[in-house]
């Protein structure tokens, strides 16, 4: 294999680089083109006031996805990335008053819930998490490890005992209808409906089966000692230690095709790599568009869904008072059905937004050290960025709204314009060409979507796509696993081409 031409992977986002370290443990020759200066795609961090602030995914989850890859490579996870397991998986407010700590032990949780909503509704929590697991269970090789699930095969992979487990899990029920099965309280289904925006969907148009991330988050929500980049560090160091060559700084213009087969890249800058086949980590609309070819573009369909969510977020240095916040916290808004209209039937920034504050200095309680603290602020936006301009004036009122929220769930934090870096849809649409600033894809809208989404064979040959807008789904892990799928497939069909 030694002298064959080497596989050429497009963009060093999770997906790329999980992609990359399997194929160079199978023994192939594999170069990793990336625009950036580093490693890490949609796991970036940026500077602010001189502190390294996470400015992209802040929840660490599925850890035995990283073991299982880095011990195919002969190496230990727990070498390469520290983790730590905080007390508190999230805290949520929706008032001054009202406030709620989930945990990863189900007996704590409902002790919390029992005591914000009544014993009842903690017995229900308990029902719940049992029935989030059972759909874990069941999805899990059927459809989550599968390479390219359809319904049948997901009801042929169950067999005769698994299709009453695959019905329990209400696939043609949204899930804010299914979370009605299990939550009186208001709160709770707007709590356990927020687990959709991991997937980029509303509550009110996903189906009820992407309730078993609440299942994943239960399982562990780990802290990265250093920040999620040094994740990707790590995946990359071990890549390059199996052999992966990395091209960092280098833009892909367009994907070559010979004879009806991908055998290479042009770069911007004029230069051509030769390969055996490509890898593309990066969103599916950018091919299927056309950014990297007319040809490719033929190769990927994507149904005509709505695109997921983009996000305003805030990167600050800032000083809080009032709230005590975790690590990890939600602000809900005052009417979630509001919410999602605005943003995917309006096409606008939320009048009244759920805010996500990731606060990076602390693992329990208090913040570790005394001064500004390394923020990172959220609300979700339409993925509109290559198709409306956000203004400044505009910005401001989104961040005015947003920390509106804050103070009426008793937080305190002023946002100063030295201190803080604004990241909006327009920024999105440009770090993520093709996709207006969608962060996850297309939208998981309707019970058909999670069997629409591109898997990594594509119809042409020699290419393969790769990362969080393909099958599995988007998220870290799930991205990680997409990587992991485009080089088994792409192995087996070299392979069963006597290469």
């Amino acid at each position: 294999m030694s002298e064959r031409r080497p596989i050429v992977v497009i963009g060093a986002g999770v997906g790329g680089l999980a992609a990359a370290l399997d194929l160079a443990v199978a023994g192939f020759q594999v170069t990793v083109i990336e625009r950036e200066s580093a490693p890490g795609g949609k796991i970036r961090a940026l500077n602010v006031g001189g502190r390294m602030i996470d400015a992209g995914p802040t929840v660490f989850t599925m850890r035995w996805v990283f073991e299982s890859l880095f011990a195919n490579a002969g190496a230990h996870f727990a070498d390469a990335v520290r983790l730590r397991l905080p007390q508190v998986l999230a805290r949520h407010a929706w008032d001054g008053e009202a406030r709620l700590d989930l945990f990863s032990e189900v007996e704590r949780s409902v002790e919390a819930i029992s005591e914000l909503s009544g014993p009842a509704e903690g017995r229900r929590y308990r029902t719940f998490s049992e029935d989030t697991k059972k759909t874990y269970e069941t999805l899990e090789k059927s459809f989550i490890l599968a390479a390219a699930p359809t319904p049948v095969s997901l009801a042929l992979s169950a067999g005769i005992r698994g299709i009453s487990e695959l019905w329990r899990t209400s696939p043609f029920a949204t899930m804010w209808q299914d979370l009605g099965r299990y939550f009186h309280d208001p709160r709770l289904r707007q709590l356990f409906g927020r687990y959709a925006t991991y997937c980029g969907s509303s509550p009110f148009e996903c189906p009820a089966t992407l309730s078993l991330v609440a299942h994943v988050e239960r399982s562990g929500v780990w802290l990265v000692d250093g920040g999620m980049q040094c994740l990707a560090q790590a995946l990359a160091d071990l890549a390059s230690r199996r052999g992966v060559q990395f091209l960092y700084g280098a833009n892909v213009n367009s994907i070559c095709v010979t004879n009806g087969r991908a055998t290479g890249v042009t770069l911007s800058a004029g230069e051509r790599f030769e390969g055996e086949a490509v890898v593309v980590n990066a969103d599916a609309s950018a091919v299927s568009q056309g950014l990297l070819g007319q040809e490719p573009a033929r190769a990927v369909h994507l149904d005509a869904g709505q695109r997921s969510l983009s996000a305003v977020t805030w990167c600050a240095l800032a000083q809080t008072d009032g709230f005590k916040l975790s690590r990890h916290n939600v602000f809900f808004s005052r009417d979630y059905h509001a919410e999602f209209d605005d943003i995917f039937s309006r096409s606008r920034v939320p009048n009244e937004p759920t805010v996500y504050v990731c606060a990076q200095d602390r693992d329990g309680a208090g913040p570790s050290s005394e001064g500004p603290e390394r923020l990172l602020v959220l609300v979700n936006a339409p993925a509109t960025g290559d198709s409306y301009k956000y203004d400044e004036k505009e910005m401001r009122q989104c961040q005015s709204r947003a920390l509106g929220v804050l103070r009426r769930c008793g937080l305190s934090l002023v946002l100063e314009t030295h201190n803080s870096q604004v990241t909006t849809p327009n920024d999105f649409a440009q770090l993520f060409p093709g996709t207006g600033g969608a962060l996850y894809g297309q939208a998981a809208h309707g019970w058909r979507a999670s069997f629409t989404r591109p898997t990594a064979r594509t119809k042409l040959a020699g290419l393969y796509l790769a990362g969080g807008s393909v099958h599995p789904g988007p998220g870290v892990p799930m991205a990680t696993l997409s990587g992991r799928l485009a080089a088994a497939q792409l192995i087996e069909d070299l392979r069963s081409t006597g290469v």
